[in-house]
């Protein structure tokens, strides 16, 4: 048992713990401060990979997107006391048993499968960050500039519906 395997399990437990915690949640607040560990954790299984451009993109970018959820999801939600359940406790047990039932399927599925060997890199000068930047703009020039233009296309009419809003009031 080494320190890189535990590392592991603790954020992957911290990943899944933090998205079930996000869906069980009927508050706000708690819903984004678990969001924040999901996130924060899957930054750490990053690092682990080997990816810490990827990680700290995901610290940096998901934080300040956090911060802003939380924001707007506290300032636009009404706020009560008291906590309503949702009663139907049939419910909650049928979701529990097809939840440990495709856990089991999806647990056996990876424990019975045979994963081919990765394949040994030589340890090269070139950093994470630096091969990045060649992927992204000698391999994956076509795909890059497609998301920038469907970003676009997105920006432009999330404009113009929320023009066509403002015209009606």
């Amino acid at each position: 048992m080494t320190g890189e395997f535990i590392a592991f399990f603790v954020l992957s437990l911290l990943t899944i713990g933090g998205a079930v915690f996000m869906i069980s949640f009927t508050r706000v607040v708690h819903m984004v401060i678990s969001l924040g560990i999901t996130f924060i954790s899957i930054a750490g299984l990053y690092v682990l990979l080997g990816a810490e451009f990827v990680g700290v993109a995901q610290v940096l970018v998901y934080s300040g997107a956090i911060s802003i959820l939380m924001l707007f999801g506290i300032m636009l939600t009404k706020h009560d006391a008291s906590d309503e359940g949702t009663g139907n406790t049939w419910k909650n047990w049928l979701s529990l048993i097809f939840v440990a039932a495709l856990f089991g399927l999806m647990f056996w599925g990876i424990q019975s499968s045979v994963w081919p060997a990765p394949p040994e890199t030589a340890a090269s000068d070139v950093s994470n960050v630096k091969q990045i930047g060649l992927d992204v703009f000698k391999r994956y020039v076509i795909p890059f500039e497609l998301i920038s233009v469907l970003l676009l296309v997105a920006l432009v009419g999330a404009i113009i519906m929320a023009k066509k809003e403002g015209n009606k009031e």
